[in-house]
């Protein structure tokens, strides 16, 4: 039997219904150590996940509203889930989770924020900004995998999503 590859590079192209044949999970995280870290952990987790990246709150910005390098839907695809670093680049106060669930079109997206060691403080700020679940970011890469596994199980399979254009 051939495994399937569990993430997948390039366009995320719709299937033949509209719907995306592999859920897009967008990392916002200037740590292009972590970025890589995260991508290598989702390919030991349960189900195929196309990951995408972004360096800063501006760029996050673009990329969800499909703006500037962002602005084709082929090669930027609309994100079934959010994680965003507490600590991104141009993101104070959370600004760029407020943006997202004041959005109409966004509002429903599910925003994770993730913090090498969140203070209360933090955890209540980034729940007040709208995040639907705060997790606190692993040290070792085993953690992260183990953390991805249960993640993607939650968010990408027993989770049910927001449908697209709904």
């Amino acid at each position: 039997m051939t495994r399937r590859p569990r993430t997948v590079s390039g366009t995320a192209s719709p299937g033949p219904i509209g719907m995306r044949l592999v859920p897009t999970v967008l990392l916002a995280d200037a740590d292009a150590d972590a970025c890589a870290m995260v991508r290598d952990a989702l390919l030991e987790g349960i189900g195929p996940s196309d990951l995408r990246t972004v360096a800063s709150a501006a760029e996050l910005d673009d990329y969800v509203h499909q703006r500037g390098e962002h602005a084709d839907e082929r090669t930027s695809p609309p994100p079934a889930l959010i994680l965003v670093d507490i600590d991104l680049p141009g993101n104070d106060d959370l600004d760029a989770v407020r943006s997202i669930k004041s959005n109409a079109d966004l509002r429903r997206t599910p925003v994770v924020v993730l913090a090498r060691t969140p203070e209360p403080v933090q955890i209540a700020n980034a729940y007040d900004a709208g995040a639907n679940t705060v997790i606190p970011k692993p040290v070792t890469f085993l953690a992260l995998v183990k953390l991805m596994k249960t993640f993607t199980a939650y968010w990408l399979d027993a989770a049910a999503l927001p449908p697209e254009g709904v």
